[in-house]
């Protein structure tokens, strides 16, 4: 499964639901650090691990940096 949420990141609602009874691979597409760190907490309390992690430069000469996080279970 992917997600790509909007700045924000995950709904608390849509981030219990995953680490509860998400699917075996979350594929998690993020433009905000921060967001992704938020979420990624509650994922792994809720059993993922962090299988990788990638940054992407998009945007040179900006801020702004696009990870791709994949979780296992």
């Amino acid at each position: 499964m992917a997600a790509d949420p909007p700045r924000q990141g995950l709904s608390p609602a849509l981030r219990r639901t995953l680490a509860q009874k998400g699917p075996p691979v979350l594929a998690y597409v993020s433009c905000d650090p921060a967001t992704l760190a938020r979420d990624s907490g509650e994922l792994l309390a809720g059993g993922y691990r962090l299988a990788s992690l990638t940054g992407y430069d998009f945007y040179p000469q900006t801020a702004h940096i696009e990870s791709l996080a994949v979780f296992k279970r």
